[in-house]
């Protein structure tokens, strides 16, 4: 069996004497897309945080590629090729929509000219917004921008923190295309999503976090027709 390219396993985060995340085990694929769903305040945006080296773990290891990356600086994991779209997007917005997209590539070495080719090939709005100032965009282009400034530094991971957040439908859906796009060209996914049906339908793989636990897991598929899942995240009914 395939090693996964991110394998996480008893992963704890404490913030004083409060305890966050509590034992994550959690496994991304090579080429797959990952879920984790759960309402807000059960860890989600935690977890990526701890990912990304912004909070090192208090317990429990987390290995990208083979690598033991628990407790790395993010500026040295974005270098070994994992790369954020954060929860609230995060842009600067005094700046213009290329100058966002080329700090996404400051990790890395090599010119831009091509990754910004694929990003405007994908979010052909970018293009057509490349000089304006990125804090005028409107929510969806906004999302599209953090995206693709994440792309910018050619992750072999790519970790989106809700990227449905504040979206009209027709942009979810538009969000979602994309995002399954992007897995079809290579680049593997861990999404956490608050809109389970969205990320139900995009993902191989669900995991459902509760108190910094996860408590359910299972081919997304199968979760989507959980009586426990649709009871909780889609609107269905438990069966008597």
């Amino acid at each position: 069996m395939t090693e996964p390219i991110l394998r996480m396993r008893g992963l704890e985060v404490a913030m004083g004497a409060l305890q966050i995340l509590r034992g994550i085990d959690l496994d991304v694929p090579a080429g797959g897309i990952v879920t984790v769903l759960g309402a807000n305040g059960v860890g989600k945006t935690t977890l990526m945080r701890a990912l990304s080296g912004v909070y090192v773990p208090s317990a429990g290891s987390i290995t990208f590629l083979g690598e033991e990356i628990a407790g790395l600086p993010s500026h040295a994991i974005v270098a070994r090729g994992m790369a954020q779209a954060p929860e609230g997007r995060q842009i600067f917005p005094a700046m213009t929509v290329a100058e966002n997209l080329r700090l996404g590539a400051v990790a890395r070495s090599g010119g831009t000219a091509e990754d910004l080719d694929r990003i405007f090939t994908l979010f052909p709005v970018l293009k057509e917004r490349i000089s304006q100032r990125a804090g005028s965009l409107s929510g969806g282009e906004q999302q599209m921008l953090t995206i693709g400034r994440a792309l910018m530094a050619r992750p072999k991971l790519l970790l989106l923190d809700e990227p449905s957040l504040g979206l009209a439908p027709m942009l979810v859906r538009m969000i979602f295309e994309l995002i399954a796009r992007i897995r079809q060209e290579g680049t593997p996914i861990l999404l956490v999503e608050q809109n389970a049906r969205a990320a139900l339908r995009v993902a191989d793989t669900a995991h459902v976090m509760e108190g910094g636990r996860i408590v359910l897991s299972g081919p997304a598929a199968a979760l989507a027709e959980d009586e426990r899942v649709r009871a909780a995240y889609l609107g269905g009914h438990v069966a008597a």
